[in-house]
């Protein structure tokens, strides 16, 4: 073999092994065009997705808008709010001081909040840390959940509306309260704003530019979210309002709300899949340990019959035939967030919309989300 052969092959080769380490797969015009009817089928502004499979990312790609006024086209890179998932930060970081010895899941609520919190139908029953985790506290979001006095009987006249009628513990009700107070007790246990606790106990270690003060990230990288008004889509700006005027007057453990641990965490699809990934391996990323991997396991093992939620993560057997999923959903301003994986087979699935016609399913679920997310296992995870 002459030399300008050896010279091709080697090349050939390096770009075959660039393309094996990055873990970059083309996929054909079918592929996409069947994920365009999807988006087209919900009137999808923007979508960004990523896949997993054997451990690594394979397929990271975003379609659509980040603006719909200058039609600047949104990335993977861009950052958005991503609601509910946020839940799992919060509960990650708890894990991290039970494994401190710090706290105990078997903790009393009110000792930890510095209030009583007592459903009055049920006053002997202490509600527990690991209750409030896993949305079987009683709590419910009757009175609203944007501040922790809802339940104080000296500032709400009404404070019992924030209580179910069932006993803590043997029923399951999804309640936003719950993780704004886990929030607080966060700061009251550790004595570090929320958000900058987060960002040193979790996004800084996984090397993740995300964040819950959005007074803090690069507002150019921000996707705007968007909601369809009379036929129309309208920008949702409370999606992102700024904080500064909170933040000067903060009073830790009780502002915390301002933050939003129960929906308020700002992070691209691209980070969001490495904090996925780090869930995959059980609280590890590379030879970083976020938690131990007993304490990953009990966060992705349900505890209510009803929903198999359990500390921030739910088990999910219905969103993929055959497939069992780990993961959670976001919704607010018009943003659908979903994060699922297969921490057994190795693969998952970011896949965040800003704004898409929201038709459920009959279980409720948004079925742009789940059709997306079929056609990629399909396509690169099936076959």
């Amino acid at each position: 073999m002459n030399k300008t052969k050896k010279g091709f092959k080697a090349l050939i080769l390096l770009i075959f092994a660039a393309i094996y380490s990055t873990g970059i797969y083309a996929q054909s015009a079918t592929f996409e065009s069947e994920l365009k009817k999807i988006t087209d089928k919900y009137d999808a502004v923007g979508l960004a997705v990523v896949v997993v499979k054997n451990g690594k990312p394979v397929y990271e790609k975003a379609f659509g808008y980040k603006d719909l006024e200058t039609k600047e086209p949104l990335t993977t890179d861009n950052l958005f709010r991503i609601a509910s998932i946020s839940k799992s930060f919060s509960s990650t970081a708890i894990m991290q001081l039970v494994e401190a010895g710090k706290v105990s899941l078997d903790d009393d609520i009110s000792d930890l909040i510095g209030f009583k919190v007592r459903n009055p139908k049920f006053p002997n029953t202490k509600i527990t840390l690991e209750m409030m985790l896993s949305h079987r506290s009683s709590l419910n979001d009757s009175n609203g959940y944007f501040t922790l006095d809802v339940l104080d009987t000296t500032k709400t006249k009404d404070w019992q509306k924030s209580f179910n009628s069932y006993e803590p513990g043997t029923d399951y009700e999804y309640c936003n309260l719950n993780f704004n107070m886990i929030g607080a007790v966060l700061e009251l246990l550790t004595n570090v704003r929320f958000d900058n606790y987060i960002k040193q106990q979790i996004l800084n270690p996984l090397g993740l530019d995300a964040g819950y003060c959005v007074d803090s990230l690069d507002q150019r990288r921000i996707a705007k979210l968007y909601e369809k008004e009379d036929g129309k889509y309208v920008e949702q700006k409370a999606a992102y309002n700024p904080r500064s005027e909170e933040i000067r007057n903060y009073t830790m453990g009780v502002s915390t709300p301002v933050f939003s641990p129960t929906g308020g965490m700002k992070i691209s699809a691209h980070d969001l899949s490495k904090y996925m990934m780090m869930h995959m391996n059980y609280g590890k990323s590379g030879k970083t340990k976020i938690i131990s991997k007993a304490s990953s396991k009990k966060m992705q093992t349900g505890l209510s019959p009803k929903e198999n939620y359990g500390l921030a993560l739910l088990e999910n057997d219905r969103l993929i035939p055959g497939e069992h999923m780990i993961g959670h959903t976001g919704s607010a301003y018009g943003l659908y967030s979903n994060m699922f994986f297969e921490p057994k087979k190795k693969f998952g699935f970011i896949v965040i919309t800003n704004g898409c016609i929201p038709t459920l399913d009959r279980n409720e679920d948004i079925m742009m989300s789940k059709e997306v997310i079929n056609l990629l296992y399909t396509d690169f995870i099936k076959k």
